[in-house]
């Protein structure tokens, strides 16, 4: 399954998207909406992830957005990792109330990590409530997509993606190796991470890979 990543500020806008595609990230830190702007793309039936980055916004409000989202119906929910326990608690006790599952999510935009750092974060990320643990990285070598998609190894509900342009192959491979979803950006060009492959391309690919698999079988 691919996700949308969408950022743009005008609400209406974003109702447009949800109706061409099949999941959306919400960067609701990005859009700048308020509780009822939130609760109106959210209540969407086009399922959608709800983002709101803590850096960018006060944990509070972060909180009272999030909480918005999942009581309108987004199926799941996103919080960074250093976020903290007290605030993923929280927000994950509103998910679970409302049946939302919890992405706790980490993301390293200098570098990929070694192997055991990157399961070491998977493990922080399981043992902080999370349905599903995702993994963002910078890939400077072409090595660093090994490592991130050989995390697919294990039988967690991951989402493993490799930022900037080396590692899109990831973006486009994840589907294959058992992620939960992968993301791509909007088809105008605009991304919320480096990397993001535009949806209609994204989707092209991926199905034309699986058309080949299933003939090769």
């Amino acid at each position: 399954m691919i996700c949308v990543a969408i950022a743009d500020k005008n609400p209406e806008v974003c109702l447009r998207i949800l109706e061409q595609v099949e999941l959306a990230e919400i960067r609701i830190d990005l859009t700048g909406f308020d509780e009822e702007q939130v609760r109106k793309v959210c209540s969407h039936s086009t399922p959608t992830v709800a983002t709101c980055r803590a850096d960018n916004l006060d944990a509070e409000i972060q909180y009272q957005l999030l909480v918005a989202a999942i009581e309108s119906g987004a199926a799941y929910v996103d919080v960074e990792i250093e976020a903290g326990r007290q605030q993923i608690d929280r927000i994950g006790a509103a998910a679970k109330k409302a049946g939302c599952k919890l992405i706790v999510s980490y993301h390293n935009y200098s570098e990929t990590p070694s192997s055991e750092d990157l399961n070491m974060i998977i493990e922080e990320c399981f043992s902080l409530g999370a349905d599903i643990a995702k993994l963002a990285t910078r890939v400077n070598h072409r090595s660093d997509n090994a490592r991130l998609l050989s995390l697919y190894a294990s039988d967690k509900p991951l989402v493993i993606l490799g930022m900037g342009e080396t590692g899109k192959i990831t973006r486009i491979m994840a589907p294959f190796l058992g992620a939960e979803f992968s993301f791509a950006g909007m088809d105008d060009g605009k991304i919320t991470a480096p990397g993001q492959i535009p949806y209609s391309q994204m989707k092209s690919i991926i199905e034309n890979l699986q058309r080949e698999l299933q003939q090769a079988e």
